[in-house]
């Protein structure tokens, strides 16, 4: 696992880049199969691609959305209440995932 400091996480994409983006693959894999792939696959690529992973401290993680891609891809969908859960439960997922990953669950 990796050893986590907060400084750090200021410039995410320079020293956890490949946390980051396991935590956001295996979100993605979890879900996998549950639900409706192009929904999926909609969420991955169109928003949360734009999002940003938050540390707020105390070993807690958010990931902020961009709101005008969640509103577009949303109005792109055919079901969007299934859209809405699916992304709570990506992004649920993927707070989870960078808990993990940098072992503040240990």
């Amino acid at each position: 696992m990796t050893q986590f400091d907060p400084e750090k996480f200021e410039e995410k994409y320079v020293y956890y880049f490949e946390e980051l983006e396991r935590a956001y693959s295996n979100a993605y894999q979890q879900l996998h199969g549950r639900y409706d792939s192009e929904i999926l696959r909609a969420i991955d690529r169109k928003v949360l691609s734009e999002s940003e992973p938050v540390y707020r401290g105390n070993g807690e993680f958010d990931v902020e959305l961009p709101d005008d891609r969640v509103e577009t891809v949303r109005a792109s969908v055919e079901d969007d209440e299934q859209f809405d859960d699916v992304l709570e439960e990506f992004v649920d997922r993927i707070e989870n995932e960078l808990v993990r990953i940098f072992e503040f669950d240990a």
